[in-house]
C-alpha cells in the first residue's frame, strides 16, 4: 500500500519524511493547520516549537471565537451531565453542528431528574429565524424569532424585552418564554461558535447574566469542533495558551490575529504550510508557490502538495484521545477497525523531528 508521495510520485516513506524535514529546515515562517486528536496535537506543537512555527485549527474561526469568549469575557457555563439532569428549560441559540444533534435530542426528549420535584417534560426554545431543528421533531419546541433580524438581532431584542425595554419589533412567543424563565428552576442555553459571532456570544452571556439576577441560568458550550477544542485544551496545558500560538521568537506567543494561519497564508506571511487533516477533502489548495505538506487519511497524493503522507484516522484506524461534548472532557476512543499499516499523525511527526538537525526526539 502506497503511503507517501513527493508531488505526484509515490516514494518510500523515509524519503518523504526526509524531504519534509528539508522543507522545515529551509523555511523562515512555517505554519501548521491541525485537525487531529490530542496525541497528534501534542506532537505537532512540540514540532512547531522545534522549527519556530505558528499553529491553528484547520478552519478554526468558530473555535477561535469560543476561545475568545472564555479568555476575554468569561461567562456562565455548565457541564453536560448537569444540564442533562437539572435543566427544566432548554434554549438553543442558532443552529448546532450535526455532531451535537444526538446529544441535544437526548436531552430534549428526557425530563430532568434532579430538579427537586416530580419530573416534567423540558420546555425547549429555539432562538433565531433561520434555526433548523429537524433533529428535534419529536420534541415540543417553540421558536423565538424577530422579523427581519438575524440571530444577533434576535438575541438583542430578547435581552431587551427580558429587561423590560422597548423594541421596534418584538420577539415571537416572548410571553411564553418569559413565563418559562419565571417558573424555571434551572434554564440552560446551548450555543456554538460556529453560528454565533463574537458579539452574539457576548450578547448571549449578557442575557444569561441578566437572568441570574433573579433566577438560575447557565450555558452549555457545544464546540464548533470537538477535535479543535481538544487541540485547544492540549495547547493550553503545553504552552499556557490556546490555539493561534506561534514560536517565531523562540517562546510561545498567543495572538489570535497574528497567528491566524488562514490569514497568514492569504497575506503571504507563511512560506511553508503543514496540514494535518482528518480527511483529504478538508485540504484546500495552498497559495501559489507555497509548499504544502499534507498528513491525512488518503490513498492518493493531495493535489498541489509538495509531500503527502497517508495517516490513520483517530478513533477509526488507531486508538485516540479526543474531546467529547457528551461528557465535557477528554475521553479515550478505541479504534473501530485497526489498521496497523497506517501510522498515526503523532508517529509521523515524531519521525519528521528525528530527521531535523541534531536528530533529537520529540518529548511527546
Amino acid at each position: 500500500m502506497t503511503v507517501a508521495w513527493i508531488g505526484d510520485r509515490d516514494v518510500p516513506i523515509t524519503q518523504a519524511i526526509e524531504r519534509i524535514a528539508e522543507l522545515l529546515v529551509s523555511s523562515l515562517c512555517p505554519v501548521f493547520s491541525l485537525d487531529t486528536d490530542v496525541h497528534g496535537t501534542r506532537a505537532a506543537i512540540a514540532l512547531a516549537e522545534r522549527v519556530g512555527a505558528a499553529y491553528d485549527r484547520l478552519g478554526g474561526d468558530g473555535v477561535a471565537r469560543e476561545t475568545a469568549l472564555l479568555t476575554d469575557r468569561g461567562g456562565f457555563f455548565v457541564a453536560p451531565g448537569e444540564a442533562r439532569r437539572r435543566a427544566d428549560v432548554i434554549v438553543i441559540a442558532g443552529q448546532l453542528p450535526a455532531a451535537h444533534h444526538a446529544l441535544v435530542t437526548e436531552i430534549a426528549a428526557t425530563p430532568p431528574d434532579l430538579a427537586g420535584e416530580a419530573p416534567k417534560p423540558r420546555q425547549v426554545f429555539l432562538v433565531g429565524a433561520e434555526t433548523q431543528a429537524a433533529y428535534l421533531r419529536k420534541a415540543k419546541t417553540m421558536r423565538l424569532a424577530c422579523a427581519g433580524a438575524d440571530l444577533n438581532g434576535t438575541l438583542a431584542a430578547l435581552r431587551a424585552q427580558c429587561a423590560g425595554r422597548a423594541v421596534t419589533k418584538p420577539v415571537s412567543d416572548f410571553a411564553r418564554f418569559a413565563q418559562a424563565m419565571a417558573e424555571a428552576r434551572f434554564a440552560v442555553f446551548l450555543f456554538c461558535g460556529e453560528m454565533l459571532d463574537a458579539p452574539g456570544l457576548e450578547m448571549l452571556q449578557g442575557l444569561i447574566g441578566d437572568l441570574n439576577r433573579k433566577s438560575r441560568a447557565s450555558a452549555l458550550h457545544l464546540p464548533a469542533s470537538e477535535a479543535g477544542w481538544g487541540s485547544s485544551l492540549a495547547s493550553t496545558w503545553m504552552t499556557g495558551f490556546p490555539l493561534r500560538t506561534g514560536f517565531g521568537r523562540g517562546q510561545p506567543e498567543f495572538d489570535p490575529w497574528r497567528y491566524d494561519v488562514s490569514r497568514m497564508i492569504e497575506e503571504g506571511e507563511a512560506d511553508l504550510h503543514l496540514c494535518i487533516a482528518a480527511s483529504g477533502d478538508q485540504i484546500a489548495s495552498s497559495r501559489k508557490n507555497l509548499p504544502l505538506v499534507a498528513i491525512t487519511p488518503t490513498d492518493r497524493p493531495i493535489a498541489g502538495a509538495a509531500v503527502t503522507l497517508a495517516a490513520g484516522q483517530p478513533g477509526v484506524s488507531h486508538d485516540a484521545v479526543v474531546y467529547s461534548s457528551r461528557v465535557g472532557t477528554l475521553v479515550s476512543k478505541t479504534a473501530e477497525r485497526r489498521a496497523d499499516d497506517l501510522p498515526d499523525a503523532a508517529s509521523l511527526l515524531r519521525s519528521i523531528a528525528r530527521q531535523l538537525p541534531g536528530g533529537k526526539a520529540l518529548p511527546c
